[in-house]
């Protein structure tokens, strides 16, 4: 039987039919791509699947953030923190976060979600949200007792958007009064309606939540102040204090930095950003270099503000007194200056708790603070600190009075490890489990 002759195509519907070839290539090829960027994630969650039966009682526990280490901030720390303690009580804590292109480590129970960089801002990394629901299916066979989110961006939505995939709780932690940053960033709108619209973006993202955990009872205060109806809880984050605090090698920390050795030295450890209020430091400098010569403030710590704090230490007079030394690694170069120093300096207006001021009362490191917002919680006048006002002169009196008094150092020193040892992390995270459970089992998380 002859062969059916069929018509020839057209160049254009040959040119379809490439085109269409190519798209299905790339698609595969996008799809092969994906599911390799993935492959750590999915792999790190089957050995989690793999590891021995739970203790009964205990529970697994899926967290997202959209920040994480090797990003250094306040809540980094307070995540690292409590998984670490939770874990230590039996818990299972599944962390998902962004991936970094330099300088993350591999940790067991660490999702690294692919990311992509925020423009204007190379520190942070934003996780492509598709990328973290696709492992719906994977985290649907652990199975998870409830979600808990701790950055209102990616992480916020799609941990909203899991929590009704898995049919599980969705808690959050409130860790940034944002009404309080956005002015620093978005300087061409008015602050009021910054502070207005930050506002009724944590008031909409509030009420999506079963429970609202805040750091301290200033920032409960604020929300409630906002308009949030959410049941509420204040659980701050603890402190590691065995491992922060155990012995160093003995390191001249003045050495090192090419620091006078009869120099005083005043302390500063955070983000060099402009919601820190490290330019007040700077401005009341001058009042103690006038009864300390030698005094150097030493700030630690990266950001967005530092070249401007530069540009104002010069200005003022005070270039050579003021030392940028950047990020110092959390297992001893960081405990080094908080030992080092006479005293520690603080008086940013929009902490939600101050985890450095424990830090340095751990370490012996009187405090000389504003009491602010979280930090208000953390104080107590003669605990480890003498309490300033956001005045200058109030300010560097205190720090001339502990620079002038050898013996009330030694006493706030003595006082402040005492202080500090009452914030251990173990109790902060058996909190948060109560809580947890609680959730669970229908009670009042409040």
């Amino acid at each position: 039987m002859p062969r059916r002759a069929h018509p020839a195509l057209s160049e254009a519907e040959v040119e379809s039919l490439i085109r269409l070839a190519r798209g299905n290539a790339l698609a595969q090829q996008i799809l092969a791509e994906h599911k390799a960027r993935l492959a750590p994630a999915t792999a790190a969650l089957q050995t989690a699947r793999s590891s021995p039966d739970r203790l009964p009682g205990s529970m697994t526990i899926l967290m997202l953030s959209d920040v994480y280490f090797p990003r250094i901030n306040g809540v980094s720390t307070s995540i690292a923190s409590f998984r670490a303690a939770l874990e230590r009580l039996g818990h299972t804590v599944i962390l998902a976060c962004p991936d970094y292109p330099v300088g993350q480590m591999d940790e067991p129970g660490v999702l690294r979600i692919p990311s992509r960089g925020v423009p204007s801002d190379p520190e942070d990394r934003m996780m492509r949200y598709r990328g973290l629901l696709a492992l719906t299916p994977e985290f649907a066979e652990q199975p998870f007792d409830l979600i808990h989110v701790h950055t209102p961006f990616v992480a916020h939505y799609a941990g909203i958007a899991l929590g009704r995939r898995l049919e599980v709780p969705v808690v959050a932690t409130y860790h940034t009064l944002f009404e309080e940053y956005l002015h620093h960033y978005v300087r061409w709108l008015p602050r009021r309606w910054l502070r207005l619209a930050a506002r009724r973006f944590s008031v909409h993202q509030c009420h999506q939540l079963s429970v609202l955990i805040a750091p301290s009872q200033a920032m409960q205060t604020a929300l409630t102040g906002y308009g949030v109806t959410t049941p509420m809880a204040v659980i701050p984050t603890g402190l590691a204090l065995e491992t922060f605090t155990h012995p160093q090698e003995a390191e001249d920390f003045r050495h090192r930095h090419g620091l006078p050795s009869e120099a005083r030295l005043l302390l500063f450890v955070g983000r060099a950003a402009h919601e820190k209020n490290i330019g007040f430091l700077i401005e009341m400098l001058p009042l103690v270099l006038a009864e300390h010569p030698t005094t150097r403030l030493i700030i630690t710590g990266e950001g967005p503000a530092q070249a401007e704090l530069a540009d104002q230490a010069q200005q003022s007079g005070v270039g050579g007194a003021v030392i940028f030394l950047g990020y110092l690694d959390r297992d001893g170069p960081l405990q080094a200056a908080y030992r080092a120093a006479d005293v520690f300096v603080f008086a940013s207006r929009t902490e939600t708790q101050g985890l450095v001021l424990l830090e340095a009362m751990a370490l012996g490191t009187p405090v000389v603070s504003t009491a602010v917002m979280g930090t208000r919680n953390v104080l107590e006048e003669g605990e480890g600190c003498l309490i300033a006002e956001e005045d200058l002169n109030d300010f560097a009196a205190r720090v001339n009075r502990l620079l002038n008094d050898d013996g009330l150092r030694q006493t706030l020193s003595a006082s402040g490890k005492a202080y500090a040892a009452g914030w251990h992390e173990d109790a902060k995270a058996a909190e948060l489990a109560e809580l947890y459970r609680c959730l669970m089992a229908g009670g009042n998380a409040s």
